[in-house]
């Protein structure tokens, strides 16, 4: 492992194209590891029946850990990575056992919460009269795993953040991996069903929380280094908030379109649940590399070299643009083969195969979305990074959602994620312009300020 200064250098002189890939390439796999073991459960509990659709439901509360998760992970890691890039390594460590101390803690919190209220949960949802059991046996098992969720999405960022991606990756692969292995012995050989797959996932996480511990440093055990002060909450909720906005209004926007594909029936909640599983794929590959463009972007930002922050801001949006471009197109051309693949029912395919070919079609647009959301972010411009961050889910998703199935019924329902995409892409252009208007400046200040560049 590079020595503080080492890992500093490299992230400031190294050819910030390069950097990006290398450190986007463990946050990739990591995303697409974790998206496919998403996609285990749905192919192995969906060798049941409809009924097992609770799963798919049971998406939208594992989107809200997430999101707290990421809060504290996002909010610590953008400020360790500029401590890193100022060479404050104190300040740096400090606020990781701070921030993953308190992801846990709250972990706790949510848990006890959620057991106290699991059915009116469950109904929150979007499970239907029929999945109602399903998704009470479902959750009452997975809440077990929360905190150990939420902190383990914590360290995996403040590792990527702190440019140690890779350790990161081992953390939460390790887990997934063990996810993909007991879904079939719990659910089939053990005959557990969904209760089954819910004790797979919660002992994959435990695991996946044990090797993050390793990889942070934290075994051999250590007393943390707790230090609750304004200046570390004030930086987790200036960096985090974004994040927290972003995936809670995902979450919400889950439920919306849980609660729209119900009255079309349990099918079309599959189909829902399939395609989302499907299209995580490809957007686990842009968003696991603008989670490798974020590090980098950190240590230049606090070290003011924002000549290189730009070039990589501009070769992320083109390569995850192309990578959309190609993924749209070969997913459009199998739908029905991938939905079938996850749920061998005509009525589940049918609904699916064009939900999931909307989707391809402006998938694209995704590249400008998520790097100008993740830039805005980094920059500290906590305000309008939230505005962007919900944008695509809450300001356009949402109210859609609600008013095309009404008009074009399930035509309506499935081309939602699209409308909404081209709307978010189209608004968020806007602040590409004046993102990268705002580097020029800074760039400019530096030259006459006689700074190297």
């Amino acid at each position: 492992m590079m020595t503080p200064e080492e890992k500093r250098h490299d992230m400031l002189h190294s050819p910030v194209e390069l950097l990006v890939c290398k450190m986007a390439v463990p946050t990739i796999i990591t995303m697409l590891i974790t998206a496919l073991y998403n996609m285990a459960d749905t192919y192995f509990v969906g060798r049941l029946d409809t009924v097992s659709t609770a799963v798919g439901v049971v998406f939208s509360l594992m989107a809200i850990i997430q999101a707290i998760g990421f809060f504290f992970g996002h909010g610590s890691g953008n400020y360790m990575a500029r401590k890193l890039g100022e060479g404050d390594v104190k300040a740096s460590a400090q606020m990781a056992d701070t921030a993953a101390v308190l992801s846990l803690m709250m972990g706790v919190i949510l848990s006890l919460l959620g057991y106290m209220n699991i059915r009116p949960l469950s109904q929150l949802l979007g499970a239907t009269p029929l999945l109602m059991e399903s998704t009470v046996e479902y959750v009452s098992v997975l809440l077990i795993g929360i905190p150990f969720v939420m902190a383990s999405f914590t360290m995996n960022n403040q590792l990527r953040f702190q440019g140690n991606a890779f350790y990161g990756m081992i953390g939460m692969a390790s887990g997934a991996v063990l996810n993909v292995i007991l879904d079939p012995v719990f659910i089939f050989i053990l005959g557990m069903k969904v209760r089954g797959a819910a004790l797979a996932t919660v002992s994959s996480q435990i695991i996946s929380f044990i090797v993050l511990l390793v990889m942070s440093g934290r075994i051999p055990f250590r007393k943390p280094d707790f230090v609750l002060n304004g200046v570390i909450v004030s930086a987790i909720f200036r960096f985090g908030t974004p994040s927290l906005f972003r995936q809670s209004i995902m979450s919400v926007s889950f439920i919306c379109l849980n609660h729209a594909a119900g009255n079309f029936g349990e099918a079309v909640i599959a189909a829902v649940s399939v395609v989302n599983k499907i299209v995580m794929i490809g957007a686990s590959v842009v968003i696991g590399f603008g989670q490798g463009f974020q590090p980098v972007c950190g240590f230049n930002n606090g070290a003011k070299r924002y000549d290189r922050i730009k070039r990589m801001y501009l070769f992320c949006i083109k390569a995850s643009t192309l990578f959309m471009m190609v993924f749209g197109a070969i997913v459009f051309v199998f739908a029905p083969q991938l939905v079938a693949f996850f749920r061998d029912d005509p009525d589940v395919i049918s609904a699916g195969t064009p939900l999931l070919r909307f989707q391809c079609v402006t998938g694209f647009l995704q590249g400008i979305i998520i790097m100008t959301n993740m830039i805005v972010q980094n920059m500290g411009k906590t305000l309008l990074a939230s505005f962007l961050a919900i944008a695509r889910q809450g300001v356009f998703f949402i109210p859609l959602v609600l008013i095309l199935p009404q008009v074009f019924e399930l035509t309506g329902l499935q081309m939602t994620q699209s409308v909404a995409d081209v709307l978010t892409a189209a608004f968020t252009a806007i602040f590409t312009v004046k993102t990268l208007r705002s580097l020029d400046k800074l760039i400019e200040e530096n030259q006459n300020k006689g700074e190297v560049i």
